[in-house]
This record gives structure tokens, sequence and C-alpha cells, in this order.
């Protein structure tokens, strides 16, 4: 396990150079730049030349990714850019003031924990409601859990927010509208302060943790049930069963940890997806997360945002999808990789 381990972890490596190069030329590619317009007015063209000669933007596409890559140093430039290879992510072209290393900062320990708890809300109610739903197949009970899976994943996050607002914080008055209650510094730089997890935190979490979290439910739901209903089927259930075991014992045992293995494979891609930021709901609730500004800043053409964040998305995706292998030994013992 450990050699598989390290060659997948040196196996990151190229994987991360491929998409910093695909997400850095794909941008350049798109027509328009991010000195094009100040606000609604357009710049005269030797403001936006001279702006864009400043940060390099009229150098060689090939001598552009360098610059990101190692450093201005390195190629005997003088510049900024310090390289992404010595975690230099660069300067906001549209928020200049800033770097894009302190917006990650600021704004990742919002999408992360906004992320967490709906995945733990997802997992909470999805694998309870998966495994009744199996063991009570086709009765009223699996007929209500579907029909309240369809539901949430038919109703788009745009739609529920809304409603959730209006009727729980705007008519009863029982949530904040808006915002996030966790303020820096964090512990271990994403959890919030001990002294912040009150009632006033969670009450500020309720409403988007429940709008992201419920539809996430429901697709763990529905899996639980079908990879459930599959291996109860199975000869070594029905052994366990001949022997005398206990139904509880049959399925806590020897059936879940098998069924949860589909579970486990949605849920590393799952978890890289709500922990870099869910735009929509963050930007109903007025998050200041991570996928907000990444949204925005693909309509700013904020070049140095997008490729930062697209890395960061693809460190923890790679590091889910390393987890979730792992997951899979403990599951089932008959998987080995040395």
């Amino acid at each position: 396990m450990t050699k598989y381990i390290i060659r997948r972890i040196l196996g990151f490596i190229p994987v991360l150079f491929v998409i910093v190069l695909f997400t850095f030329v794909l941008m350049r590619s798109i027509p328009g730049g991010p000195f094009d317009f100040a606000g609604d007015k357009s710049l005269p063209p030797q403001v936006v030349a001279n702006l864009e000669a400043k940060y390099h933007l009229d150098w060689p596409m090939w001598k552009q990714f360098l610059s990101y890559l190692i450093g201005d140093d390195l190629l005997g430039e003088e510049g900024t850019s310090r390289g992404i290879i010595r975690g230099d992510l660069g300067i906001s072209l549209r928020y200049r003031s800033q770097t894009v290393n302190d917006i990650i900062k600021t704004t990742l320990p919002i999408s992360a924990q906004l992320g967490i708890m709906s995945l733990t809300l997802a997992l909470l109610i999805g694998i309870p409601a998966g495994i009744v739903a199996a063991l009570n197949q086709n009765s009223w009970l699996d007929y209500t859990s579907t029909f309240i899976a369809i539901v949430f994943l038919s109703v788009p996050n745009l739609v529920l927010a809304p409603i959730l607002i209006w009727v729980f914080a705007l008519k009863l008055g029982w949530f904040p509208v808006a915002t996030w209650a966790a303020k820096p510094p964090y512990l271990l730089g994403f959890l919030p302060q001990l002294d912040q997890l009150n009632l006033n935190y969670f009450k500020h979490a309720a409403l988007p943790v429940f709008a992201l979290g419920t539809s996430f439910s429901a697709s763990i739901a529905r899996l639980t049930r079908a990879s459930l209903l599959q291996v109860i089927r199975e000869d070594y259930i029905r052994t366990a069963r001949a022997k005398g075991l206990r139904e509880r014992s049959v399925i806590v045992v020897h059936a879940l940890k098998n069924s949860l293995i589909p579970v486990v494979t949605v849920i590393g891609p799952l978890f890289a997806a709500v922990v870099t930021g869910t735009f929509i709901v963050e930007q109903i609730f007025g998050i200041n997360g991570m996928g907000k500004h990444f949204v925005q800043s693909i309509g700013n053409r904020d070049y140095q945002i997008i490729t930062g964040v697209t890395l960061v998305y693809g460190v923890i995706l790679v590091t889910a999808n390393l987890l979730v292998d792992i997951a899979y030994a403990w599951l089932d013992p008959r998987i080995r990789y040395d």
C-alpha cells in the first residue's frame, strides 16, 4: 500500500501540470482581456497596451507560461512572478492590490466549511434513507424515500435557495438571510475558532448547507439503495443467513460495507466540488467563497485567479481520489494494491 501511495503522489505531478497548462492556454485563447473595460467603460488602446506590458501579457504564450511556472527571475526578466513551483499563484489582474494566494486563503476556508457540512448532511440523510428503502423494497417506505429523492434531485439550488430564504428567513425569521458567521483566523487554516461555534454560526450555515446538501443526499440515497439491493442478493449473504446470523448482523457486517463502494466512488469528486465552492449557493446567500470568485473571474478574464483556483481544485480532486482508493481496501479486504 505504501508503494502504491507513493506512486500515486508522484503521478499527481504530471496531472497537475497538464491541468495548469490547458487552463492557462484555453483562458488566454478566449476573445477579450482583463483590461478591456474599467467598469462599463472601455479603456483607451494605449492604456490597455501599457497594462498588458506591465503584467507581461504582451509576451509570447510560451514565455508567459514559463513565467507563471518558474518565475520571472529564473527567466532573467524583471517582474513580480516567483512561479507556482514556489507557491506563488500571481497577482489578481482585476483586484491588483491582492494576490491570488490571499484571495484563496480568505475564501477557501469558507467554501470548505460550507462543503464539509453539506457533504456530512448528505451522508447522514442519504445513506440511512438508501438502506431503509433497500430493506423495504416496494413498500411505502421505499416509495416515499424514492419520491423525496426525486424531488430534491429535480429542484435545482437556484430555485430551492430563494424558497428557503423567503420562508425561513423573511417570513418566519428563524435564520439570517445571508453572509457567513465564521471569521479569520481559522483553526488548521480552514476551521472556525471554537468560540465561534455557537448558535449564531449554525443559524447562518443552516439554510445554505440544507440547500446544498439535500441534492447530494438524494443522489447518495438512490445509489445506496441500488447498491445494497444488489449486494443482499449475493451468495455470501445467503450463506451468512443460512448460518443463523441475525438480520442486523448480516446487513451491517456483511452487506453494508460492500454496498458503500459505489457511494465512496462518487464521494471523491463530490468532496472536491463542494469544498472548493458552489457558485449558486454562495452567490444567493452572499457568502464570500472561492466558487463565487472563480465564476466572477471568468467574466473578468482574471487569468491568475482562474488558473490558481483550478490548480487548487485539481490538488483537492486527486487527493480525494487517492483517499477513495485507500478506502476501497478497507471496505473490501479482497482489494489489494501491492
